[in-house]
């Protein structure tokens, strides 16, 4: 018996690796079902077509087969190269400083939109990955592109001839409207020289449309009055007006309806940004409050050639602008500080303060801001009162408890109109005894001051 079972687990282990080897070899046969197509190891090279290979991680959360397309996509559409014409309005306006880059960037980004007769070649996936294989004949999208190409320009070329019967009309608002209209139809096209007639001369389309808005805007003529001013950096008290206005430079008639941007050039603050000139070719700047404590400002007020695109001018139109050349005008402002007067009182359990830490501390601020402060109330332009004090509360066994209150009211001199007023009440203070309570519960009251009340206080006077 004992010999039996002997031969038997001498039988059984003989056999155990032919099983392990079968089950290995399953696991194999498995691993075949899905091989790896080539084109993952290796992207095809194909003359005739641009591929695009995407992928996308399967987590069970994500939409993983659109996102693999989208990555697709955007792989074959970065192999499709923007060629620049030395004789394209792209090759004129690069200054070296990477634009031509930038409008090809624009132009990658943009193009999924635009491609069309794509086509998938395969898919592969296993259980944690999706894979998706694209590709697109370039004949056929050299083809989609002429055709585009050619009613772009046929849109172009009839917004062109519309701006120029505008200037002929001498309406030159119209025409820049065209102008833009006629840019926009061709944009994509800005690395191609679109060589066109014209009324029986050759003209490159594009090229010719920046330099009609070039012309026209060079024809105009923008002045501000005053140019040079002195300005409180209490805005309101100021009274200064500033008038922005454009005539045609050969005629001097006012150009009405034309879109104006003003910014703060050197400095900083709020200014009202967007104006379009009245009949009379004016425009009013509303100037609310100075941010910045230099003491030399500058306003820019210029011609806004991205309000013809309307509120959202594409990136393409956007980038192009900023080589156009416009009407511009500089306002100087010579930024007087505010005077200040400053009153306080300050008492501690009921006895005067020696160190006013509250009048010190609004003090700081606003000189750090911009302010001066003067003792003469003739000679201020605001006066702040401050008065604060703390008061004994209960004892909690061995802590004794203290609030201080302050209240600050801010004014002007003339016409003694409130403008600012607070309550920092009652912040508590906690110590063994009433004096370090009482200076604990200032130091809170202060650290409340400095974060909160006093820049609120700057932003009320500054309005």
């Amino acid at each position: 018996m004992k010999k039996l079972i002997f031969l038997s687990f001498i039988v059984l282990l003989s056999c155990s690796p032919a099983t392990t080897q079968t089950k290995s070899s399953k696991r194999k046969g498995k691993k075949d079902e899905n091989p790896q197509p080539t084109w993952l190891s290796a992207k095809p090279e194909d003359p005739g077509y641009y591929n695009g290979i995407g992928h996308a991680t399967k987590d069970g959360q994500n939409n993983y087969i659109q996102e693999a397309k989208k990555s697709a996509l955007e792989d074959l559409v970065s192999e499709i190269k923007v060629n620049v014409s030395s004789t394209s309005v792209l090759s004129q306006l690069d200054d070296g400083k990477g634009f031509s880059e930038k409008y090809q960037q624009m132009i990658k980004t943009t193009a999924s939109d635009d491609i069309q007769d794509f086509e998938q070649v395969d898919v592969w996936q296993d259980d944690k990955n999706y894979w998706v294989f694209y590709r697109l004949s370039k004949q056929r999208y050299h083809d989609i592109k002429e055709q585009q190409k050619s009613d772009a320009v046929a849109l172009g070329l009839d917004f062109f001839t519309k701006a120029r019967e505008s200037e002929k009309s001498n309406d030159p608002i119209t025409a820049l409207g065209f102008y833009y209209q006629g840019f926009r139809a061709i944009e994509k096209y800005l690395a191609d020289p679109l060589r066109i007639q014209y009324q029986g001369t050759d003209i490159l389309l594009t090229n010719e449309i920046i330099s009609d808005m070039q012309l026209l805007l060079d024809k105009m003529q923008l002045t501000v009055s005053p140019s040079q001013i002195m300005i409180n950096r209490i805005v309101a008290q100021s009274g200064q007006t500033v008038i922005a206005k454009v005539v045609d430079k050969a005629s001097q008639k006012p150009i009405s309806g034309l879109p104006l941007l003003v910014t703060f050039e050197k400095g900083a603050g709020d200014v009202f940004p967007d104006y379009k000139t009245d009949g009379n070719g004016m425009a009013k700047v509303l100037l609310t409050k100075i941010n910045s404590r230099d003491l030399e400002q500058t306003l820019a007020v210029k011609v806004n050639v991205l309000k013809f695109a309307g509120d959202n001018p594409s990136d393409i139109y956007s980038l192009v602008a900023q080589k156009i050349v416009v009407p511009k005008a500089i306002v100087g402002m010579n930024v007087q500080r505010p005077v200040v007067y400053l009153t306080a009182k300050e008492t501690n359990l009921g006895v005067d303060k020696p160190n006013q830490e509250v009048a010190n501390t609004i003090r700081n601020f606003l000189s750090t801001a911009g302010f001066e402060f003067t003792t003469d109330l003739s000679k201020a332009e605001l006066a702040i009162d401050e008065n604060s004090n703390s008061q004994k509360g209960v004892i909690s066994g061995s802590i004794y408890i203290t609030y201080a209150t302050s209240v600050i009211r801010v004014s002007t001199v003339k016409g003694n109109n409130e403008i600012y007023a607070t309550t920092l009440d009652r912040i508590k203070g906690f110590s063994l005894d009433y004096e370090r309570s009482s200076q604990d519960a200032y130091t809170k009251l202060l650290e409340n001051l400095t974060n909160t009340a006093l820049p609120e206080m700057l932003n009320a006077i500054l309005q």
